[in-house]
């Protein structure tokens, strides 16, 4: 009879293999899946079996059963979406924290998930100049962290003003001003709505998607009462950053500020590019991924307060069997972010950070500009083609005579299979939007890919 052990054996190898098998598949396959999603389901939804398969072949079923649906998101030339790939530590952490299967809600429950985490916070803080005294929530993404940020935001506006949101519930509260530019993400909306706080004042953006200094000037004085102001740190199209003076100006309003930086947060581990936030230091909140810049496997995001009570008031709970930190310390994990239960996510966090150092993080995301801004001149010398903002980070659109010949570019480049660029609409127009975010993109991939849109250009030409 095979022993416990012996069965993990064989789902592991099994595992270790079919994961060799893909990465060494991404330099050369498609980027594009080869099915659809329905194509997919139908070979798949077979009914449930009555009886067990062995755990090994299983493995096997579904890395067969999943393989011509994956899309090559890992790969070096995948920019549709601001995505990232995964380091080789982080990946590796991740398998650990599986098999580790902890718990990360208390430090008393996990001590090593708690002690990684906190240093993997306190490094964070460190290497983007944040607050030291800073709390760092851990939750799954980019949504969840604006999400968490801003709960903690509604609490302290509302306790500011004397409303006891616990007990009386946001009926019959003030109301919560909540001040966006008219390009900032749609998750702020999302999270925004998830509170029960509706829909945002909207100021004016410029042609970058930058927020106005004069727009919002006039908004916060028009209005008063507890007030929230979203910076954004990276517009998903242009890449721009709000000027962050922003941030006194709110201040002087008596408003919190919270930074979405999904991805250009990270600007400010560079020296280079940490011009780009100037100021942002001094916000009450920041949210960014980080499954985005950091390259660590999904789901992780970061949310980062740093008033630790207001983000603890928010979400901290105390029962009889849950044993909780002193709350003179670092609090426990359960206390920052919306869950109780959750994996230990931190952890690959950890591992992306101890593998890069200070020097690799930088270089890290200097490599990815540079990228960006070679796309940008590659592609903006086809003929017709025209990059429609200022290269400043990681993000590039490109348009070409009209909405239709531009459509048609993108749809032939991802027939195409050798790099994915995705279609969206920014400032009236469709655009072909460039994202560059994978740790493993190189020199090559960048010129496979411009080439790939110059053949994307000559068929549309032709038809």
């Amino acid at each position: 009879m095979s022993s416990r052990r012996d069965t993990y054996d064989a789902a592991l190898d099994r595992a270790v293999a079919h994961t060799k098998q893909w990465l060494d598949s991404l330099p050369e396959r498609p980027v594009t899946p080869r099915v659809s999603a329905d194509e997919l389901a139908a070979g798949i939804a077979t009914p449930l079996p009555d009886g067990p398969t062995d755990p090994a072949e299983v493995i096997d079923l579904l890395a067969a059963a999943a393989e011509p649906g994956l899309t090559a998101m890992p790969s070096g030339r995948f920019f549709g979406w601001v995505v990232g790939g995964t380091l080789p530590a982080a990946l590796a952490a991740d398998w650990l924290v599986s098999a580790w299967d902890q718990n990360a809600g208390l430090r008393y429950g996990s001590p090593a998930a708690a002690a990684l985490e906190e240093t993997a916070g306190g490094w964070l803080l460190e290497l983007l100049g944040l607050p030291a005294g800073a709390d760092v929530g851990f939750v799954t993404g980019g949504t969840m962290a604006n999400f968490t940020c801003l709960a903690a935001a509604r609490q302290q506006v509302l306790t500011a003003v004397g409303y006891d949101l616990d007990t009386l519930g946001l009926t019959g509260s003030p109301r919560v001003r909540v001040v966006v530019g008219a390009e900032r993400h749609d998750t702020v909306d999302l999270a925004l709505r998830y509170l029960g706080l509706g829909a945002p004042i909207v100021v004016a953006a410029d042609d970058q998607g930058r927020i106005r200094l004069d727009a919002l000037h006039a908004e916060l004085d028009a209005g008063n009462g507890p007030t929230i102001v979203c910076l954004q740190a990276g517009n998903v199209h242009s890449g721009a950053f709000d000027p962050m003076a922003a941030v006194e100006l709110a201040h002087d309003h008596g408003a919190w500020v919270h930074i979405d930086g999904a991805f250009g947060l990270w600007a400010a581990a560079n020296p280079r590019l940490r011009h780009l936030l100037a100021g942002f230091e001094s916000a009450d909140s920041w949210a960014t991924d980080a499954h985005k810049t950091l390259n660590v496997p999904y789901d992780c995001g970061l949310a980062i307060v740093a008033n630790p009570a207001a983000l603890r008031s928010a979400f901290g709970v105390h029962t009889s069997y849950l044993i909780a930190a002193d709350a003179a310390g670092p609090g426990d994990p359960l206390e920052k972010v919306p869950e109780l239960s959750r994996r230990a996510r931190g952890i690959p966090v950890w591992a992306a950070l101890r593998s890069l150092g200070r020097d690799g993080v930088a270089e890290l995301v200097d490599r990815m500009v540079r990228h960006a801004g070679s796309i940008a001149a590659g592609i903006g010398a086809i003929d017709g083609a025209q990059v429609l903002n200022d290269v400043v980070f990681t993000q590039v659109c490109i348009a070409f005579a009209d909405d239709d010949r531009t459509r048609a570019v993108t749809a032939a480049l991802l027939a195409d299979g050798t790099a994915w660029m995705s279609g969206s609409r920014w400032r009236g127009r469709d655009v072909l939007r460039v994202s560059v975010s994978n740790w493993s993109t190189d020199d090559d991939d960048v010129a496979a890919s411009i080439d790939a849109v110059r053949r994307a250009v000559a068929s549309t030409a032709r038809a």
